[in-house]
């Protein structure tokens, strides 16, 4: 795809007013700000997926934070889980620092981009399903784009349902282990789905995780050792 391209999709998903929900919302959060946050300009507009164009690996998350990613413009930059997720994909040697300070911070990706279901920051962190129709093109845009992609990571739930929609639907088909029931996958860390590709092509893999959120990391829920494991995974079955 040309820059051109990517330019233009770029261009629609900052300029998108669909659900005025989420307009007010992201917009009253940039204007009543956090108070550690209070000299800074908020970005308040939708947020797109950024990273390395020639990924084999995408990430995709739920929303952008409020206080995070609204704040900054760059995907899981910015609050608690962007502090748990870089750490995670420095080791596993997907970026080249282990923060994400704010956009223009100079961070490179390697071999992954980062995404999400909806762009702008939802009231509880909660999109409703019309919200999430209206995002749904501009992620599949985006995984047209993507044309080495041979795996997926789905940071949450939502995220994995999305994907399973998008994706697998009915053409998927669980390997050797995965979990399952009936047709489709069940959300669970570290669930895997392979998902055959072209005629003539690899199959690509979704594999789930927790969400890096605070929820999740402060009860243990989602430790650095699980999460590691997860894209050490990626990692291997990115280069098959």
């Amino acid at each position: 795809m040309t820059q051109n391209s990517w330019t233009d999709l770029e261009r629609r998903i900052v300029s998108c007013r669909k659900c005025p929900r989420l307009v007010e919302w992201r917009e009253r959060a940039g204007r009543e700000k956090r108070r550690a946050y209070r000299a800074e300009t908020y970005w308040a507009k939708p947020v797109p997926g950024f990273g390395d164009r020639a990924a084999r690996v995408l990430a995709v998350g739920l929303a952008p934070g409020a206080h995070g990613s609204n704040r900054t413009g760059r995907m899981f930059t910015g609050d608690a889980s962007g502090s748990f997720l870089y750490p995670a994909l420095h080791r596993a040697g997907f970026a080249d620092r282990p923060d994400s300070t704010a956009k223009g911070d100079g961070l490179l990706l390697s071999g992954l981009f980062i995404t999400a279901v909806c762009r702008c920051a939802p009231p509880d962190n909660k999109p409703d399903p019309e919200e999430i129709r209206n995002c749904l093109p501009y992620l599949e845009e985006e995984i047209r784009r993507l044309e080495d992609l041979r795996v997926f990571v789905a940071l949450g739930k939502i995220a994995f349902d999305t994907l399973v929609r998008l994706l697998a639907e009915p053409r998927g088909r669980f390997g050797p282990g995965d979990t399952f029931s009936g047709r489709a996958p069940v959300f669970a860390h570290g669930v895997r789905w392979e998902i055959p590709g072209p005629p003539g092509a690899a199959p690509r893999r979704l594999i789930a995780s927790y969400h890096p959120s605070r929820q999740n990391t402060q009860t243990g829920r989602l430790t650095r050792a699980m999460f590691s494991r997860i894209w050490r995974a990626a990692g291997r079955l990115a280069e098959r």
